[in-house]
């Protein structure tokens, strides 16, 4: 199956299937020396959990619960990369694939069923085998891999934060980064937390779901990173975040207000930095940290709609393939049962911040190949 490896330099292949046995990752390119253990690895894994984000029990999350314990295969030696490819494992140990044992013959609406059938002309109906978001724990993972190599390489000035800006319809007034882990939706706003929640409860008891916004704002990244003119910068973040199967849309920056606004308000003013004249700053950053596909230097701002879980407990109209004659279908009824989201934000939110991480370290390697310094003298 192609397509389950990202990047260029620094490049992710990741593996497993919802209801297998294990979901893993496989980082080849990593220099060697970058301080990394598992515990760097965990953390990130247990934002990703269901459940509990900021002590707060939310309506929005799924009730599989697994444990998420990564393990180390390769790469690593006493607490440092190798530089030879780094194997993380994760094992599967709350699977529940009786759950769909209904769903052998029936195409679910909004989900990759039937487009994995036509392709492959089979499938694994068990919560969606390969396509199913359980895939997204390898991607943080290897995420939080590619995070140490940027944190090693530029500094504690780097960092990647991503949110909730709106959900289910309620949107953050404020913007505060101390309160995105205190509160279940992972917004930047606490009392539109609230909201949300109150609103996404709503939609709980009328067995409905919810999407999104998720803004990501990227620090401490130097100018000059991406690959003109087809491997720009904001493609390759947006290939990153499209790649994720709940993400139907991406803006950088003013993103679409900008089809309404004037060159003369849109455009970024260049200065001399007044701390260090070596230094250039933008006044302000319509564009979202990149020009020409390039970084800027600036925060690199995106947001990413998300659309609402297509698994609700609603009777909805589908196919399934006819009993005895699996090459034709039959109209039907299915009403879904099992475990799920009522709204994906909270728990894409380390997703997103991983891709970016990927992304970024990959241009990282890439920005080394850009120019060769002239030899030193020999005398």
């Amino acid at each position: 199956m192609a397509g389950n490896t990202f990047g260029a330099l620094f490049r992710l292949t990741t593996f497993g299937e919802s209801h297998g046995e294990v979901v893993g990752a496989v980082i080849d390119g990593c220099p060697a020396g970058i301080p990394l253990v598992e515990e760097d690895i965990q953390r990130e894994l247990d934002r990703r959990r269901p459940g509990n984000h900021g002590g707060a029990r939310t309506t929005a999350g799924t009730s599989r619960n697994e444990a998420d314990r990564c393990e180390i295969l390769s790469g690593v030696f006493e607490g440092k990369t190798t530089g030879t490819p780094v194997a993380l494992l994760i094992r599967n140990t709350s699977a529940h694939s009786a759950d769909y044992d209904n769903l052998k013959a029936v195409f679910r609406p909004g989900h990759a069923d039937y487009t994995y059938a036509v392709k492959y002309g089979f499938r694994d109906h068990r919560g969606g085998g390969r396509s199913s978001g359980r895939e997204t724990a390898a991607r943080v993972a290897g995420g939080a891999v590619a995070k140490a190599l940027l944190r090693h390489a530029l500094g504690g000035a780097y960092s990647a934060t991503a949110f909730t800006l709106r959900a289910a319809g309620i949107e953050c007034r404020t913007v505060d980064f101390s309160v995105i882990e205190k509160n279940a939706l992972r917004a930047a706003d606490m009392e539109a937390a609230a909201r949300m929640e109150e609103q996404l409860a709503r939609l709980r008891a009328q067995g409905d779901s919810a999407g999104g916004i998720i803004e990501c704002r990227v620090s401490g990244v130097p100018a000059g990173l991406g690959e003109p003119v087809f491997d720009k910068l904001d493609a390759e973040l947006a290939k990153a975040m499209l790649s994720l199967g709940a993400v139907k849309g991406i803006e950088f920056g003013s993103g679409f207000e900008s089809a309404d606004k004037t060159g003369s308000s849109l455009n970024d003013a260049f200065r001399v930095d007044p701390a260090d004249n070596r230094k250039i700053t933008l006044t302000t950053n319509n564009c979202g940290g990149t020009l020409g596909g390039i970084s800027t230097g600036s925060e690199i701002i995106f947001r990413l709609a998300i659309k609402p879980v297509p698994s609700i407990f609603q009777e909805q109209q589908t196919v399934r393939q006819q009993s005895g004659n699996p090459a034709a279908y039959e109209n039907t009824a299915l009403r879904i049962t099992g475990r799920h989201d009522g709204c994906i934000c909270p728990r894409i939110v380390p997703v997103v911040e991983a891709m970016s991480h990927l992304t970024l370290a990959d241009m990282y390697l890439r920005s080394k190949t850009s120019s060769v310094p002239p030899a030193p003298p020999l005398w």
